[in-house]
């Protein structure tokens, strides 16, 4: 089924960054994809997102869904007739939303799985927690919104930061059906991001040594969105090899 249009607000959308050895991330990679680099690092992470208002873009506002959502993501690269493409894997999905969970696949992109989130935001300070019913799943991260990324971090700005995740709007998820994996374009009305210094961050997926041996992944930064109209646009479905 094709993926009608879907508009809404992105009310707080948090990027959770790792630099990770690129021979690593090649290992977790369905053909033809391969790790897009920065400064000798390949990137990956967990997008944590509040959408509010979703509906597809023919309705209006007030019939629209809310849900929090988790997207573990690896930044890729793949050829098409010899043209260089750029965007992101996502091996996994999840939400607090069951309805969203039904709708994987039709109204939204690739298998979604159901988890709860448990969110705390003041003054610029943000805590985000999830479990997923399957316990696949187990995220924290909390930190507060700054002016500047970690000197440690592999993007020499914040600008080049920006420019980075911005140019990987095309993103394809994992699908029930093994190698066939759903394209989804997130086109943003008014892209603007913010570092966070983040305090405390854990992740069951980065954390975890079989996929991820000790040396091979670091926190890299984090980066805040909020307020974001957007659309959603559908890109089809992809086979891999």
């Amino acid at each position: 089924m094709q993926i009608p249009v879907i508009r809404g607000l992105i009310d707080r959308r948090i990027l959770v960054n790792y630099r990770v050895q690129p021979e690593v991330l090649t290992r977790l990679l369905p053909s033809p994809f391969r790790p897009k680099i920065v400064n000798g690092s390949g990137m990956a992470g967990v997008c944590l997102i509040r959408l509010k208002h979703v509906r597809p873009k023919f309705l209006p506002a007030f019939l629209g869904l809310s849900s929090e959502n988790a997207a573990h993501r690896i930044a890729v690269e793949w050829d098409v007739d010899g043209e260089a493409k750029e965007g992101v894997f996502v091996p996994r999905r999840d939400t607090s939303s069951r309805i969203n969970t039904k709708l994987g696949g039709r109204l939204f992109p690739g298998m979604q799985s159901h988890a709860v989130f448990q969110v705390q935001e003041h003054d610029d300070h943000f805590r985000v927690q999830l479990t997923s019913d399957d316990h696949l799943t187990n995220l924290l991260v909390e930190g507060d919104a700054t002016k500047e990324l970690p000197s440690t971090s592999v993007f020499g700005s914040l600008a080049e930061a920006s420019d980075f995740f911005e140019r990987g709007s095309l993103g394809y998820s994992v699908t029930t059906k093994p190698g066939r994996y759903d394209g989804l374009e997130l086109r943003s009305f008014n892209w603007q991001v913010r570092p966070l210094v983040v305090k405390n961050v854990k992740s069951s997926y980065f954390e975890d040594r079989e996929l991820f041996p000790t040396g091979s992944v670091d926190f890299d930064c984090a980066l805040l969105m909020q307020g974001i109209e957007h659309e959603w646009h559908g890109r089809g479905c992809f086979c891999s090899e």
